[in-house]
């Protein structure tokens, strides 16, 4: 089974615009890896005091990701988008599920998207 890996604004906006990504992406025949550095960087715009737009947004997503299976890996580095960088770039089958285009633009592997504001789609 092919694998994806999802970054913070993924997970983040997902939760905002209520789509169900623990139910969707099993559908598509993927198994969820989301890096112990993606659930750090929630865990620190939850409990933010600067970063008020998104801390909702980081507590739901909390909430959500400790009620779902997943599997937790680490991709090693101070920097989250880096480490997810250079993880895909050493696993080429490895789907990515990101908004940011720099990360994007970085990468050949497959991409995982929101389309339309509700619905996921592989790229």
């Amino acid at each position: 089974m092919k694998q994806v890996i999802l970054d913070t604004n993924f997970i983040m906006t997902c939760v905002k615009q209520k789509i169900d990504f623990f139910r969707d992406i099993p559908n598509m025949g993927l198994t969820i890896l989301i890096p112990t550095q993606v659930i750090e960087e929630i865990k620190r715009v939850a409990n933010s005091t600067k970063k008020l737009k998104f801390r909702d947004d980081a507590r739901l997503s909390q909430v959500i990701l400790e009620k779902n299976k997943f599997k937790e890996i680490d991709i090693r580095g101070k920097y989250v988008d880096k480490g997810l960088i250079k993880y895909a770039k050493e696993h080429p089958r490895l789907v990515i599920a990101t908004l940011d285009k720099e990360i994007k633009d970085k990468l050949d592997n497959s991409k995982l998207i929101i389309r339309g504001k509700k619905k996921l789609e592989l790229q």
